[in-house]
């Protein structure tokens, strides 16, 4: 299929998608608020610049289009009889579709994309930060209390891990002797 609109068209069409407060990211945030997880949004000094940064958690949380992550695209399959394979080709995915025209500019987009994430979450693992992907196909209606509560059960395993380490204080069995009391003391009436 031909694109219906001119060059000029889809320019100024695809400048204007945002990388911030998307639908999908609404949704998260708004699910996270209500059952009462706090979070950062976009924070600089975080490396990658996480979507959500839940700091007490030590997690990272990114919201991925799938479009422009390239959500399930994999190389195509090579033939034993095919020697060679042209390195710009994907495989276009269920929620990933690869457009035909321009296509050597859009795999390259989204290959580039693939690279920075997988860069940016190998970065923040080596610094002790937990990294959470979830993807714009699993926000669908049918399927974004399952996968909150996947997110939900993510975090509560990193906050036990987190505070697992500390060493907990000893308390004796044993007979202690009486602090002394800051009260008045005791008197006959």
């Amino acid at each position: 299929m031909t694109d219906r609109m001119t060059p000029e068209q889809r320019h100024r069409c695809m400048s204007h998608i945002r990388s911030k407060d998307t639908k999908p990211e609404l949704k998260v945030r708004q699910w996270l608020w209500s059952h009462g997880y706090r979070y950062r949004l976009n924070v600089k000094s975080v490396p990658g610049k996480p979507d959500i940064v839940m700091r007490p958690y030590r997690t990272a949380i990114f919201v991925n289009g799938c479009f422009w992550h390239g959500h399930g695209v994999a190389e195509p399959p090579v033939n034993s009889l095919e020697i060679k394979v042209n390195s710009l080709e994907l495989v276009s995915s269920e929620c990933c579709k690869i457009p035909n025209t321009n296509r050597e500019f859009w795999v390259g987009k989204i290959r580039r994309n693939q690279e920075r994430d997988q860069e940016n979450y190998r970065v923040l693992q080596e610094n002790g930060w937990q990294v959470i992907v979830i993807w714009e196909c699993q926000l669908k209606p049918a399927l974004i209390d399952h996968t909150m509560r996947e997110v939900e059960q993510l975090l509560n395993d990193n906050l036990r891990s987190l505070y697992k380490h500390h060493t907990p204080i000893p308390y004796s069995t044993e007979e202690e002797t009486p602090l002394p009391m800051a009260a008045e003391g005791e008197t006959e009436y």
